[in-house]
């Protein structure tokens, strides 16, 4: 195994995703600076709580599966992962949005755009 197989994983699952920004609409590359507003706080409180846990031997990280780049006390394959991970779950959340809006829209379309009242 690689050092870099982590890292490669994470861009994976970022490549696996994009589709949901072209293809569906989801607007979230789009909107950058909402992005990077809520990517903040994620990762702020996802690194003090892994230092925490690193600081009491809860848990640790095996050399052989990280690059050995650290920012503090976090390897980097952890802080992208923070970063990475909010990212695709708000890519399929505005896609599915996206899709069932769409449905919506065809099944008003469909009753001629009558609510039933």
């Amino acid at each position: 195994m690689s050092s870099f197989q982590y890292l490669a994983l994470m861009g994976a699952c970022l490549l696996i995703t994009l589709p949901l920004e072209l293809v569906f609409s989801a607007r979230v590359y789009r909107r950058w600076k909402i992005l990077v507003g809520s990517l903040v706080p994620i990762v702020l409180i996802f690194s003090l709580w892994d230092i925490v846990a690193i600081s009491r031997d809860h848990w640790t990280y095996n050399p052989k599966y990280v690059t050995g780049i650290h920012l503090g006390d976090l390897p980097l394959e952890e802080i992208v992962f923070f970063i990475v991970i909010p990212i695709c779950a708000l890519l399929s959340y505005e896609a599915v949005g996206t899709v069932l809006e769409f449905f919506a829209k065809k099944a008003k379309s469909r009753r001629g755009g009558n609510d039933g009242a």
